[in-house]
């Protein structure tokens, strides 16, 4: 199967799942009533066709990609036709991941893009459907994290096949009518619990638990936090608007405005790789990066 199309390919799975999680809220609308499906939804899937729509001229746009590159240029090659390749190429790209998941927070252009995904006020199946599209410098820029992956020899189409599995895993974590699950597998995976945290837009919620399939790495540096108290989905500040085209260009609109009226070349790259809420003359204050960044 072309891991390009596993999107597709998907989504009977995706409509399935969300009708399952649409029957169950009707039972029970009050259990969560920030989980309930509406417009929310509808702009999650038009989100969704556009991005699968764009994709193929994202690639065309995009002929060149770091991760072919590097996995071109590395005398190390590993197989793929031994098991513990697959095993070791599924934990090293999430690894990747974290990292690049991470940036998506933390550094303005990346956040122009990983916004969208945050910017709905609701949080069930549709959430994870939600995803950026056509934001090439982003695309970039984020693909980089993958290429010590390629350096260490495994083959590029291994790590597009892994990092897209991964992604499909975290799917059915963008739920709210599933609990904790069992203690060792919340420890070591990422799960529905640790993922409604990563969406939340209060504190102690914010920039945190950005693990793909595993939650060991936000453990192990420090930016794990579990479910305590009640959760504030979506960004800081509502952007207040359903349309596809505003939900997935406004911080990258907002983002070229700031680039525009900044005084100095500091301020102008610092509104490119500074963090979400980093201004010009005070640099980022934790007020300012409170309001301007949405859930970790």
């Amino acid at each position: 199967m072309n891991n390009a199309h596993l999107a597709i390919y998907a989504v009977p799975a995706f409509v399935l799942s969300m009708s399952v999680e649409w029957w169950d809220i009707r039972r029970d609308p009050q259990r969560a009533p920030s989980g309930r499906y509406g417009r929310e939804a509808a702009t999650n899937w038009a989100t969704y066709v556009l991005g699968q729509v764009t994709k193929p001229l994202l690639q065309y746009v995009l002929p060149f990609s770091t991760i072919v590159a590097a996995a071109a240029v590395t005398p190390l090659h590993l197989s793929p036709s031994h098991w513990w390749v697959w095993v070791l190429g599924l934990v090293v790209t999430d690894f990747c991941y974290y990292w690049a998941h991470r940036a998506d927070h933390r550094v303005r252009l990346l956040w122009t893009a990983h916004s969208v995904h945050h910017s709905s006020k609701y949080f069930n199946l549709s959430t994870a459907i939600r995803l950026p599209w056509l934001n090439p410098f982003a695309s970039v820029v984020r693909s980089l994290a993958w290429v010590p992956a390629a350096l260490l020899g495994f083959p590029a189409w291994m790590i597009f096949l892994l990092n897209s599995l991964g992604l499909l895993y975290q799917f059915p974590i963008h739920t709210q009518r599933i609990g904790t699950l069992w203690r060792p597998l919340e420890f070591v995976f990422n799960t529905p619990a640790h993922h409604r945290v990563h969406h939340g837009s209060n504190q102690p919620y914010l920039d945190t638990n950005y693990g793909g399939v595993f939650i060991v790495w936000d453990r192990l540096f420090g930016s794990f936090a579990a479910e305590s108290e009640p959760i504030r989905y979506g960004l800081t500040h509502d952007i207040g608007t359903g349309n596809p085209l505003r939900v997935n260009y406004h911080e990258f609109t907002a983002m070229l405005g700031d680039v525009r009226t900044a005084r100095t070349w500091r301020g102008r790259i610092g509104y490119l790789v500074g963090p979400p809420g980093w201004r010009e003359h005070g640099g980022e204050t934790p007020a300012t990066a409170e309001k301007a960044s949405a859930a970790a």
